[in-house]
């Protein structure tokens, strides 16, 4: 989860699609990094340490003040893709990680 939550952010910083994206997010990237780590460890099945530090994820309530319309959501998914391309060698697990987090991205528009 860790190499997956730094790639994620490797990519988002550097790839000029997601340029709207990084502008959203809040400089420098390290908190963001860790607390994305936290996240996905308990949103697949390992220990809950955002839980345990922040509460209930409420993803959709925290992401509120940010306008996430279509856009935003692929440009998140590129990144995540790219993310899981270069980091998940079975294609099976991939496929299954690609389809939970297309739905997640699909769910966070608010716009």
């Amino acid at each position: 989860m860790r190499a997956i939550a730094e790639r994620f952010y490797d990519i988002m910083s550097t790839d000029p699609v997601a340029g709207e994206l990084l502008a959203l997010h809040p400089q420098p990237l390290d908190t963001i990094r860790q607390k994305f780590f936290e996240f996905l460890s308990g949103w697949l099945g390992g220990p809950g340490l955002f839980e345990e530090k922040y509460g209930h994820p409420r993803l959709r309530a925290r992401h509120l003040p940010f306008q996430i319309d279509i856009n935003m959501r692929d440009q998140w998914l590129h990144c995540m893709y790219q993310t899981l391309n270069e980091q998940v060698a079975d294609n099976d697990l991939r496929h299954e990680l690609r389809q939970r987090f297309t739905a997640l991205a699909h769910h966070m528009i608010n716009t």
